[in-house]
């Protein structure tokens, strides 16, 4: 009988000690777990850019006048020196206000005075040059026949000389009537309608370069000035990629850099490298209404141009400007960091305990960040830890996640 009393006894103590373990043992927090891993490591900037034809031709109007509707439209493919993209007829005479009038029609009257004191003129010197060369034929017969002394002959001879000079200015200045006379009457021209109605065209342009109409900015017969931007034209193949890139970024890069250009619409990924950072920046308001400093940078398509045929003038693209990159990398998931004490530390799950590990961190991206220092490749960190994690607290792994990186 005492011998079970003590069994009993025994037993319940027992199962005392049991649920006093089980009460006072903490419950494992459930965590995610990422391996440490060395792999290639890139890291980028990240821009969105649109493509340009590198070379741009635009065609303007030479002269002030109206332009007929475009032969040509976009997308059509032109050729250097043949392709006719614009016509141009010259511009009408303006009509003539009554002020306008009555100064044009004074100037014609004045004009026909002064040709008529022009013709009269001439018909003076004429008569002067008559009766000089009179003079000089019987000066000359004195002379021969020694009547007159040969100073009488030079001055006649002189005379002669200035009177076919006179005869000369004389011409000239009928001349000058005539001609001021014609611009005169040029004024009092009115307009005689639409010049484009006839079949003879008075200017057609050409296309400066082989290539495509890209957009046409006169398409319907209507009045130009001269220099006015008709339409313009480039190569489909010439493309380039421009993107206005923050400038804390833009200092990061340098010609030559490698990109990458995604979300551009086809299939797969394109190959593009930096050609040319622009060396001043503007200020850009962002979508949050913030203002930032830009910089344009260029970039050259490497990719042949049957890949990516459907590409053409300003389209959007995303662009991954590789900055660095290195192939072989220890690095853990960006996830896994936190601050601790000023520095950088990472919680490592050993013998589902996670322990506390400082750690030295090289270069980062948006997902992952070089290890120099603290972890090895054995190694296993929590991902997204919360505030129940501490140095020494049980876990449970909830997944290990061997593609967090």
């Amino acid at each position: 009988m005492k011998t079970r009393t003590v069994i009993l006894t025994a037993l319940g103590v027992l199962t005392a000690g049991m649920l006093g373990i089980v009460a006072f043992q903490t419950e494992p927090v459930p965590v995610d777990i990422a391996p440490v891993q060395r792999a290639p490591m890139q890291v980028t900037v990240d821009v969105e850019g649109e493509t340009r034809i590198a070379e741009v031709y635009e065609v303007a109007a030479p002269i002030r006048g109206v332009a007929r509707r475009s032969p040509v439209r976009v997308g059509d493919a032109v050729t250097a020196g043949e392709t006719v993209v614009a016509l141009i007829d010259p511009a009408a005479s303006d009509l003539l206000d009554p002020r306008s009038r009555v100064q044009a029609e004074a100037a014609v009257r004045e004009a026909e005075a002064g040709l008529q004191m022009a013709r009269s003129r001439l018909r003076q010197t004429q008569e002067e040059l008559q009766l000089a060369q009179s003079e000089f034929r019987r000066a000359k017969e004195l002379v021969e026949r020694g009547v007159a002394s040969l100073t009488r002959l030079e001055n006649a001879e002189q005379t002669l000389g200035v009177r076919q000079a006179a005869q000369q200015a004389a011409i000239s200045s009928l001349t000058m009537a005539k001609g001021a006379l014609d611009r005169a009457r040029a004024g009092l021209i009115e307009p005689t309608g639409n010049a484009s109605t006839t079949e003879a065209c008075c200017l057609q342009i050409t296309a400066p370069v082989d290539g495509r109409i890209l957009d046409i900015e006169v398409i319907s017969e209507r009045p130009v000035a001269a220099g006015m931007r008709l339409l313009s034209i480039g190569a489909p193949d010439d493309l380039e990629i421009v993107a206005d890139v923050h400038s804390a970024d833009a200092v990061r890069l340098e010609v030559g850099d490698r990109a990458i250009i995604e979300r551009w619409g086809g299939e797969g990924v394109l190959e593009a490298r930096v050609s040319k950072i622009e060396p001043s920046g503007y200020t850009k308001v962002s979508a949050l209404g913030i203002e930032e400093q830009r910089v344009d940078v260029v970039f050259e398509i490497i990719s042949p141009v049957a890949q990516r045929r459907s590409l053409g003038h300003g389209f959007a693209v995303y662009l991954r400007v590789v900055e660095w990159e290195r192939n072989d990398i220890l690095q853990v998931p960006l996830s896994a960091l936190f601050r601790q004490d000023g520095t950088w530390a990472v919680f490592v799950a050993k013998d589902g305990v996670a322990r506390l590990r400082p750690v030295d961190i090289g270069r980062m991206n948006d997902l992952s960040a070089e290890i120099l220092e603290g972890l090895s490749v054995t190694d296993k960190v929590l991902v997204h830890p919360n505030e129940r994690v501490e140095d020494g607290r049980s876990i449970g792994a909830r997944n290990t996640s061997e593609d967090a990186l």
